[in-house]
């Protein structure tokens, strides 16, 4: 796959313009999901209150399309839908409003076996344990991340889960194995500093789990996990974030100030940001 030189130069400059991340916690009603000071932006009824952008017509073809993968579930029909569509709305608005990146304000759902994949060096898949992919499916994602593709995943919880995304990526790469990232990466550090791997909860975990600091959504699931899959050249081709949530982060961020303080600004805006970068200049 290769990568479009424009967006590459884009994604260059937001270290040197973002600093703190510096949100605003929402405001009811229309304005529920973005604080003051934000860009003024026509809101659309069918965008639950994310603010709309205008993509400029001569650089249409280099924005960042944030992409969501519809798979096939054994046990959890739909589960590729989780956190849809907030979370991929407010991820773009976000990377939108914080760098300096274009983006595309509405992504993309497809399929593994779409032709159009890859067009898209970034794709994201979610809630992953009780995956199923078929022989195509299989066939192209292995094709897509060795042209240069990056897979995220995100969303799944404790050893059962695990070992079903393990399985569906064993299938894709009988050869590799995942290896747990340490906190010196460059993931965790190439925009925004982070001081931990986070580990980010649903928000009714979260609030639930307050007063006793619990940030784990089961019992087999207390510490986060990042792993990556690499190629030959050592290049990065998939990140999976376990026992981890980034998605409820963007989707949640109005519905709570200390939810949005916590864990939206402090941890799952920064991550999100930094895997983007990472993916798109590795």
């Amino acid at each position: 796959m290769k990568r479009n030189l424009p967006l590459i130069c884009v994604l260059l400059m937001i270290a040197s313009l973002v600093g703190t991340i510096g949100l605003t916690y929402g405001q009811p009603g229309i304005q529920r999901r973005f604080g003051a000071g934000r860009m003024a932006m026509e809101l659309p009824q069918n965008r639950n209150g994310v603010p709309m952008w205008e993509v400029d017509a001569a650089f249409k073809d280099d924005v960042f399309t944030f992409v969501r993968i519809e798979y096939d579930s054994s046990g959890r029909p739909g589960a590729w839908m989780t956190d849809f569509p907030d979370a991929d709305l407010n991820l773009s608005y976000r990377l939108q409003q914080l760098t300096s990146l274009k983006v595309d304000p509405n992504g993309r759902i497809m399929r593994l076996t779409d032709p159009e994949l890859f067009r898209f060096p970034f794709i994201y898949l979610i809630e992953p344990g009780h995956i199923y992919l078929n022989p195509d499916e299989v066939n192209s994602l292995r094709r897509y991340l060795l042209n240069g593709g990056f897979l995220m995943v995100d969303d799944f919880w404790g050893e059962y889960e695990w070992q079903g995304l393990y399985h569906a990526m064993k299938q894709v790469f009988p050869d590799r194995e995942p290896i747990e990232l340490p906190l010196e990466h460059a993931i965790f550090h190439c925009v925004y500093d982070l001081k931990e791997k986070p580990q980010i909860p649903a928000i009714g975990v979260a609030i639930n789990g307050r007063s006793a600091g619990i940030t784990w959504e089961r019992e087999d699931a207390k510490t986060p996990h990042y792993r990556g899959i690499f190629d030959d050249k050592g290049r990065m081709m998939a990140l999976i974030c376990h026992n981890t949530d980034l998605g409820d982060g963007w989707e949640r961020e109005g519905e709570d100030p200390w939810y949005f303080t916590e864990f939206s600004e402090k941890k799952a805006y920064p991550l999100g940001i930094n895997i983007i970068f990472y993916a798109m200049t590795h």
